[in-house]
């Protein structure tokens, strides 16, 4: 299986921008320079290829102004905060793709060459580096076989770095922080195989650009200075939970990566104990410490007047649960605490229990964790027999916090099943033999799980904190197995994983996530789902975008509430919006049904049997209005400004603090005698646009700005582009014209394969009337305009007949594809057929929007007595 990436995805592409758009009035190729490192006292010298910035800190302000403005990004600041620039991504949306992309086009647009990507751990190193790898082609083909080379920082080769400071490709290193962070690190060391320097010299020297992966890991003053030790021409920090946002430049939070669909659903399947009080519960809390006491809380089941209800007490050693629970019988015998451990953090019972910081006794905890599973499993099937004609792996990921109870070992070494592995044969036989599950698996229980845990020198799995050496052969077989899990001939299905490995997991199809663990996770809400928020991909590598098929379910041993109210909160204080109502309750997910015998009902096909073909479209337009009309719009586009030199003079002060510079003075220089090479400017546009060069020419002469290529080259052919499609999409739309494509029909079958499940919400429509649509229950919209439009929809006299034109009811446009919004049978003297498209009054449009809409009508008007009437707003504009 191979992974295909989708290079138009508009949120990248702006992310993207929002970099590439700080360095606005840069000179295109003239982002490096040739430097010498010398060696103290020797005569050998090495010739290197670094990056320079000709821009002053007050033209980087102006451009992050306006791209802040772009963005909708609010912000206080009157100044540039350093040259550290922050880009806010969900996680799951595709942060290190764009990053990645980044790369490209900053050596595209500028020349810029020396990249170091920054990582906070293996897990992260690991995934960036699988994502190199991947990426490669697809970057390959987009920028026209660009010469690049990529590496991973290893302490016992540091002679590589020479070759990242030599080489004039783009050169990519990544970098652990704990690799340079210490000044007894290997790179801060001078080397005898580079002649005596130290190797980070070689980063220093070409003046990289620093990408900085989940920057929050690294705001500690150690690491701050570790980063700003490689002499960066700036920083690139990019996270969905920064700490800091400097110089925040994009924001694609948790709410609108959610609405705009591009991460899954989440939905909560709560499985906790109620009435659960038939057994000695005790869960410890925490253990609390003073210079002259030691206590710890503990959690217990208390007789109240009302019964018995859990309580959490504070105890100390020598106390007796008993009396502390107001004398429940099942506290009587061996339940005095015996000893508090702060160092180890347990407490003992005088009846020899242990209990350790988080851990549960009683209270039916295994009996919990078995209907997880059992719940995991049941959603498992559910979606393999609806994904299985859709070429859509479903896999589900387990976390666990010991690994014994996946797996242990026996006298003679020999890997035995633990708790956990039995207990999931068990429940699966149970539930694949169900009628309904009968046929969706052809394997058996044993294939269908593993689990991936670090090892030990013997080869056993063990518990880890996730950054050990042992960990990094875990991280990188989840890497190898990435396209192997996805295939659907491989079993695997249910994977066990320990909880600390939880980042080194990112596969898209993850579509359960349970997490079994026996002591109470201090994992945040944001993690345990980040794992299963990506889209997911079919067997060609193709991410599926239906909302239907994305939904990722979360078993929780804790109630829907408490688990919402605590992910709502985290966003709150990571992000500072509100994620209210969007983490959705399992069981409140509604089927849209559709109303039995619509496909042979008259008044549906009198109006589907009209509109059901499929069209091709063709364009006509006068290459003379285009020049006329593209000169005009090049006239008018923004300036074209010229790159400047900054020359910045500081005094060396030597304390014993160290060395510092104190500034003296700075100016800047726009007259200066270099020449840049001028690109093949009609190639460029002519690539961009697929015009003529001769068009190109003619729009560029009579423009009157032809001049304004010598300041800035690529400046001013990118602003070009963007005024001559402008002009050439609106003649296209003007001139298009559509016509059937033979026979070609959009079948009555996919009403049916295409079934929606739906979350009901303010704008969900619940239908009274069935007969005047396709609906049984619910129409699933979008807008209050939509549901006040079906609303009348259903009660006016008029209208015989509507329903909503379905997602894959699609027409092809030159600026994309368009879905109508409804089909209506108007009754009068006589009938009219109209397709709409609804609105809010006085919406204002993008101009994509309506070109879009204006492609509508001209498709429709190829459809005999069918009227086309968009935007409107109400019913009453159909009269």
């Amino acid at each position: 299986m191979k992974f295909h990436f989708d290079s138009n995805q508009e949120y990248q592409i702006e992310a993207i921008r929002a970099v590439t758009d700080i360095f606005e009035g840069q000179p295109l190729s003239g982002g490096d320079f040739e430097f010498s490192l010398s060696a103290m006292g020797a005569f050998l010298s090495e010739n290197g290829v670094g990056n320079k910035l000709m821009l002053t800190d007050e033209q980087i302000w102006e451009n992050i102004k306006s791209i802040q403005q772009r963005n909708e990004i609010k912000s206080e600041r009157t100044e540039l905060q350093g040259m550290n620039f922050s880009v806010e991504m969900e996680t799951g949306t595709g942060k290190t793709y764009v990053y990645l992309r980044t790369i490209y086009e900053l050596n595209k647009l500028y020349g810029f060459k020396k990249f170091v990507i920054v990582v906070p751990s293996i897990a992260i190193r690991e995934g960036v580096l699988k994502n190199l790898q991947i990426t490669h082609e697809h970057f390959q083909s987009l920028y026209d076989k660009t010469q690049i080379n990529y590496d991973v920082y290893d302490s016992k080769k540091v002679s590589s770095l020479r070759g990242f400071a030599c080489n004039n490709a783009i050169q990519i290193l990544v970098l652990n922080i704990d690799a340079f962070a210490k000044d007894e690190n290997i790179i801060n060391k001078p080397n005898d195989k580079l002649t005596g320097r130290r190797p980070i010299e070689f980063i220093k020297g070409v003046t990289p650009i620093v990408i900085v992966d989940e920057p929050q890991n690294m705001e500690t003053e150690i690491r701050k200075k570790a980063i700003a030790n490689l002499n960066p021409l700036c920083t690139l920090r990019y996270s969905a939970t920064h700490t800091n946002l400097y110089n925040l430049v994009y924001s694609l939070n948790p709410v609108k990566a959610y609405d705009l669909g591009l991460v899954k659903q989440i939905e909560v399947d709560s499985v906790i104990s109620e009435n659960a009080m038939n057994e000695a519960f005790i869960q410890l809390e925490k253990i609390n410490t003073t210079k002259t006491k030691i206590a710890a809380k503990i959690n217990i089941d208390c007789n109240t007047d009302k019964g018995v209800f859990k309580k959490s007490v504070s105890v100390k050693a020598g106390d007796d649960i008993y009396k502390l629970s107001k004398e429940r019988e099942i506290y009587k015998e061996g339940f005095i605490i015996d000893e508090i451990d702060a160092g180890n953090g347990t407490i003992t019972l005088t009846n020899g229990s242990m209990l350790s910081v988080g851990e549960t006794q009683g209270g039916m905890n295994d009996e919990i964790m078995k209907y997880m599973i059992r719940k995991t499993v049941e959603e498992h099937l559910k979606k393999e027999r609806t994904y299985k004609g859709k070429g859509i792996k479903v896999l589900s990921l387990f976390f666990i916090d010991k690994v014994r109870n996946y797996r242990e070992y026996d006298a003679n070494g020999i890997p035995v099943k633990g708790k956990f592995a039995g207990w999931f044969e068990d429940i699966y036989q149970q539930e694949i033999a169900k009628p309904a599950f009968k046929s969706v698996l052809p394997y058996t229980a044993d294939v269908l799980h593993n689990g991936y845990f670090s090892q030990d020198s013997k080869g056993r799995v063990k518990d880890t904190e996730g950054e050990s050496l042992a960990d990094y052969g875990t991280y990188k077989l989840i890497m190898q197995d990435k396209e192997k899990l996805l295939a659907l001939d491989t079993p695997l299905r249910f994977i066990f994983s320990h909880s600390a490995l939880r980042e080194g997991w990112d596969s898209p199809n993850v579509f359960q996530i349970c997490t079994l663990n026996e002591t109470k996770s201090e994992i945040k809400k944001r993690q345990e789902i980040g794992r299963g928020l990506r889209l997911s991909v079919n067997q060609n590598g193709e991410r599926i975008f239906d909302r239907n098929i994305n939904k990722l379910t979360v078993v929780a041993n804790e109630r829907y509430e408490d688990f919402a109210k605590a992910l709502q909160n985290e966003i709150q204080e990571d992000c500072g919006v509100d994620f209210t109502g969007r983490v959705k309750n399992r069981g409140d997910r509604q089927k849209v049904s559709l109303r039995k015998g619509f496909a042979a009902d008259p008044k549906f096909l009198q109006i589907w049997e009209k509109i059901k073909f499929h069209t091709r479209y063709s364009v006509d337009y006068k290459t003379d209005d285009l020049i006329v009309m593209s000169a005009k719009a090049v006239k008018n586009m923004p300036e074209t400004k010229k790159p400047t030199i900054k020359s910045t003079k500081k005094r060396v002060m030597i304390t014993q603090e160290g060395v510092d510079g104190q500034l003296i003075s700075d100016s800047i220089d726009d007259d200066y005698g270099i020449r840049f090479e001028i690109p093949d400017m009609l190639v460029y546009v002519q690539s961009k646009t697929e015009l003529t060069r001769h068009t190109i020419l003619e729009i560029l002469k009579r423009s009157g700005r032809l001049e304004e290529l010598l300041l800035n080259p690529q400046l001013f052919m990118d602003n070009a582009v963007v005024a001559i499609k402008s002009v050439l999409y609106e003649l296209m739309v003007d001139g298009i014209k559509y016509e059937k494509i033979g026979d070609k029909i959009y079948e009555m079958k996919l009403f049916e394969d295409n079934e929606l499940e739906i979350y009901l919400d303010q704008f969900t429509f619940v239908v009274n009337n069935q007969e005047k649509s396709i609906y049984k229950n619910y129409i699933p919209l979008d807008s209050s305009v939509e549901n006040k439009f079906a609303k009348d929809c259903e009660s006016s006299e008029n209208i015989e007949f509507y329903f909503k034109l379905p997602f894959w009811f699609r027409i092809n446009t030159p600026v994309g594809t368009y879905n109508p919004d409804w089909a209506i049978v108007f009754k009068g003297e006589k009938k009219i057929y109209f397709v709409a498209e609804t609105k809010g009054e006085g919406q204002e449009l993008r101009p994509s929007e309506r070109m879009k809409i204006d492609c509508g009508k001209a498709h429709f008007e190829k459809f005999d007595d069918v009227k086309f009437k968009g935007p409107i707003s109400s019913v009453s504009e159909l009269t």
